[in-house]
């Protein structure tokens, strides 16, 4: 009797859970943001690109490196020659071997890339609690969602994100331990109907633990993250090991834009979606010529078909 109510308590459950597993096992999605460069005629914002370059130098680049963008390529932000040399003299780069066969430093020059914050894997592991912080050269193209994913994630921090975001995870973790809850009973209803059955003959088994109960997720506290990792809404697992880098006032704006977490998220978002892809301005503006070209040239076409077959027409 006891393993019948077990197991049809378990079916029971699974069977009200069972609609929702599929929604359960999805992450929270970045909501989408208008971009200036979104669309086909979209382009980038210099101003905001030159904050969101103040952004990553003032504060990303003391963890993350950009070894992909050379100081030269910032003249697509808008500044001139002069103010790029000033830019790349505030940063030492490694050069060499010279005439003896050392390395040495020395002002970075517009051809040098911009230099890694650590020497090596290891020494930026150890300076992060033992996580490799990633280069943001490629980042807003390798995540999905893009800059939309970037600032989700930037502005996604337990302090940061709207109560009803924090809801739906509590109810989305919920749902998941739920469904897991009430497929470990079921399993442990079939070890328990075969222990029944073998302890008749042999009473030195030991009976299979039923699982515990792990209750509603009701707190952060109570998704049992990592003590070293900090809360995003929008990393998966939801445990991150960098802290919020951007708060309100982190980086002073000499252009007057208030200096909000939301600006600063956005700026820097959008500097990485352009370090991520520098020439998507003439990416699509040859692309709208040839979309013209070839309209043109099919009209042309069209004209001289009908021209050349107007006797049998």
């Amino acid at each position: 009797m006891k393993k019948f109510v077990l197991t049809a308590a378990a079916a029971a459950v699974t069977l009200s859970l069972g609609l929702g597993t599929a929604h359960a096992a999805e992450a929270i999605k970045a909501p989408s943001k208008s971009w200036s460069f979104s669309g086909v005629f979209g382009t980038y914002d210099q101003a905001q690109l030159q904050r969101g370059y103040q952004v990553y130098k003032e504060v990303c680049s003391s963890c993350h490196g950009m070894d992909l963008i050379a100081f030269r390529n910032l003249a697509d932000l808008g500044y001139n020659e002069d103010e790029l040399k000033a830019l790349a003299a505030e940063y030492e780069v490694t050069d060499g071997p010279d005439d003896d066969g050392e390395m040495f430093d020395r002002t970075a020059r517009l051809s040098d890339y911009f230099p890694s914050p650590f020497p090596n894997a290891k020494a930026a592991a150890a300076s992060n609690g033992g996580a490799i912080p990633p280069d943001l050269s490629l980042v807003a193209k390798a995540r999905v969602g893009g800059p939309d994913y970037l600032y989700a994630l930037l502005t996604g921090y337990e302090e940061d994100v709207s109560a009803d975001v924090l809801q739906s995870i509590y109810e989305t973790e919920t749902h998941k331990r739920e469904v897991q809850y009430a497929a470990d009973l079921e399993a442990y209803s079939v070890k328990k109907a075969k222990y029944d059955e073998a302890v008749k003959t042999d009473s030195s088994l030991k009976e299979p633990k039923m699982p515990e109960d792990p209750g509603p997720v009701e707190s952060v506290e109570d998704l049992g993250l990592p003590d070293t990792s900090s809360f995003n809404a929008y990393f998966p697992g939801y445990g991150i090991a960098m802290a919020a880098p951007l708060a309100d006032e982190s980086v002073e704006y000499s252009d007057g834009t208030p200096a909000t977490l939301s600006n600063h998220a956005a700026d820097v978002s959008a500097f990485m979606m352009w370090a991520a892809e520098p020439s998507m301005d003439q990416r699509k503006q040859m692309g709208i010529k040839v979309i013209l070209f070839l309209l043109v040239f099919t009209g042309i076409l069209y004209a001289a078909k009908r021209k050349c077959w107007s006797d049998v027409h």
